[in-house]
């Protein structure tokens, strides 16, 4: 029987869908605060009602204010408020349960009124390129998309782009069909004569039209769908800060995959130009944070290593739990694979973080949280075997997760967290 044949070594496109640069797919979006009507929108009943009762219902801020132009003529009803938690809402997300299983794991209620709200949660990046994981432009929007819009040239300098006119076809009478896209070309006019992208000298920029743009892509732990989440965010100091945070992270990991990081909100004092006065004036805002909790000071001297969370750790911890006899057994044969291991870290550096202690950080979790009893660990074995799938003591980044969940519960609310276990358990079990 002859060898299949393969083929490989090619250094351009192979598929027409390869002509084109790719872009992760997108499965919702998390939004870094709040709309509320104007002054103007709050005078008119009818805006109010439908504000308020669309709000309730759980729809977008954007179907809210073409629905209130649509019923009122009021335009631009809306404008952004900042507030120091996320919005994470089920019709900004493809899959509508996705946003409600954030809400459920990473939600908070810290009794100021405002409800449950998404004030912190864990992310993980995608790609070890800061750039990819926070892409960001100046860019001018009109009515119908984006007119101007920075890229960096091969040679190191920022131009401003935007789409050539697409040729008409004489014989036709009509325009002529475009393959991959508008033709972008570079910006020439008498406002940008050479193509430089300059905010100074820009008039839409001078105008407030051109503005930075940029997103966090990432995925959330524990929550499903084949693509990642955006957030978005127009201030150039979380991007100053994220981006820190990034190379920070790059520098004593190696690498940013597999890093769990958290994204929350800080109120710090920052400056502006006030636009009558010209004058430098401060003020404090809510500004997205990006950290991880890691040992950096372990990290960088080399004493706190990256290590594999082998299947036996994990089995370890399920052994513990559920009180089987070969608990103390594999916590020997644990502490062992973890001294072979160390005579590899060139190759263990390059996996999933892990602490030496996790099987007995579970174990000692699980009784705080009150899973003493027989009856207990059995319900909480079916409860995280119904939350990560079969076979989740196997794959490091699931038993990571669980750990991690576990320390939330017992922070915030450890009887809420017994009570939706003893639920689901209920629920499942015959």
């Amino acid at each position: 029987m002859h060898a299949p044949i393969t083929y490989s070594g090619f250094d351009g496109p192979r598929s027409l869908l390869e002509e084109r640069p790719m872009r992760p797919p997108i499965i919702g979006k998390i939004r870094p605060g709040i709309k509320v009507l104007t002054r103007k929108a709050r005078e008119n009943h009818e805006a109010v009602r439908i504000h308020d009762a669309m709000l309730a219902q759980g729809h977008s801020f954007e179907s809210i204010g073409i629905q209130i132009e649509r019923k009122t003529q009021l335009r631009n009803a809306l404008v952004p408020k900042n507030v120091p938690w996320f919005t994470c809402r089920a019709s900004d997300f493809a899959n509508p349960d996705v946003a409600d299983d954030i809400m459920q794991r990473y939600g908070e209620d810290r009794g100021d009124g405002n409800g449950q709200k998404l004030w912190r949660f864990p992310v993980v990046f995608a790609f070890d390129d800061w750039l990819r994981n926070m892409p960001n432009e100046l860019v001018t929007y009109t009515a119908s998309g984006r007119q101007f819009f920075s890229e960096y040239g091969l040679d190191g300098l920022r131009y401003c782009k935007t789409y050539g006119m697409v040729q008409r076809d004489a014989r036709a009478n009509r325009a002529k069909r475009v393959w991959g896209g508008r033709p972008v070309i570079l910006r020439q006019d008498d406002a940008i004569p050479d193509g430089r992208c300059d905010p100074h000298s820009c008039p839409q920029y001078q105008q407030g039209l051109c503005n930075l743009s940029a997103s966090f892509l990432f995925a959330v732990p524990s929550t499903r769908g084949l693509g990642l989440i955006e957030l978005p965010t127009t201030s150039i100091y979380v991007l100053q800060k994220a981006h820190a945070a990034m190379q920070t992270v790059a520098l004593a990991c190696g690498r940013l995959v597999g890093v769990q990081f958290f994204l929350s909100k800080q109120e710090v004092e920052i400056s502006r130009i006030e636009p009558e006065s010209g004058k430098p004036v401060r003020q404090m805002q809510w500004l997205i944070t990006l950290d991880a909790d890691l040992d950096l000071a372990g990290l960088l001297d080399g004493s706190d290593r990256p290590q594999l969370a082998h299947v036996e750790a994990a089995q370890h911890a399920i052994a513990a739990l559920e009180g089987t006899p070969e608990a103390s057994q594999q916590r020997e044969s644990s502490g062992e694979l973890l001294q072979e291991e160390g005579r590899t870290l060139s190759d263990v550096q390059a996996q999933h973080a892990a602490d030496e202690d996790l099987a007995a950080e579970f174990n000692e979790l699980a009784g705080r949280l009150g899973f003493g009893n027989e009856q207990d660990r059995m319900d909480l074995r079916v409860f995280l075997q119904n939350s990560f799938g079969a076979g989740w003591t196997k794959r490091p980044q699931a038993v990571r997760q669980v750990v991690n969940d576990m320390r939330i519960a017992l922070a915030n609310n450890p009887v809420a967290y017994r009570e939706q276990v003893k639920a689901i358990a209920a629920e499942i079990s015959p």
